[in-house]
């Protein structure tokens, strides 16, 4: 479980391609790893993700097929920059809200402006997704906890601030960028409880 609270900005440093999936190698750069063990969750850009292996300034950790398919990992190249959290602790307060780290699908990004000191971005999905996409709702876009501005067709946008900008990758998007969408968890599970009521 996670917050949506970017700690760090990381980078891929090696990618290992192989039938089975990928093995991604990343420099955590500020990310403190001094209390995390293999084993531990991570979130890169919004996908939970499991250490198996571990340096001072760097973890390993493999991507199945299914990750690959479902976010913008099958395009991922040395070098790119990744948002970076590590999982939430029993004692720690939640600032942003409650990601699983589990992908809903992939966004595209559709325009870019500047409104104010912040930025304003509006993002297309395709599918079901926008049903659960409420304005003032919350969104994780790579692993950042949103809020939602507005919602029309299949498109809803977002105000980033300057903070946000610089503290996260969000400020390294151009138009066409792709993004991992998770939806708000409280959605999920109400069209649950709504389903069972109709059976």
């Amino acid at each position: 479980m996670f917050t949506g609270i970017i700690q760090s900005k990381g980078s891929i440093k090696e990618i290992f391609s192989s039938s089975d999936g990928a093995r991604l190698k990343i420099n955590t750069n500020a990310l403190d790893l001094s209390d995390t063990k293999v084993g531990d969750s991570i979130a890169v850009d919004g996908v939970c993700l499991t250490v198996t292996e571990l340096t001072e300034s760097s973890f390993t950790a493999d991507v199945s097929n299914e990750t690959l398919t479902c976010t913008t990992f099958s395009a991922l190249k040395q070098g790119k920059n990744v948002n970076l959290e590590r999982s939430l602790r029993v004692n720690q307060g939640v600032d942003g809200h409650l990601v699983s780290g589990h992908v809903d699908g992939i966004g595209a990004v559709n325009s870019i402006e500047k409104d104010g000191d912040s930025v304003r971005i509006k993002i297309e999905v395709q599918g079901d997704i926008i049903k659960y996409i409420a304005k003032k709702g919350s969104i994780c876009i790579n692993g950042v906890s949103l809020t939602v501005n507005s919602v029309e067709n299949n498109f809803f946008d977002v105000n980033i601030v300057p903070h946000t900008l610089s503290a996260t990758t969000l400020g390294d998007l151009s138009l066409q960028s792709n993004v991992n969408i998770e939806i708000d968890q409280i959605a999920r599970y109400v069209e649950r409880l709504l389903s069972q009521n109709e059976e």
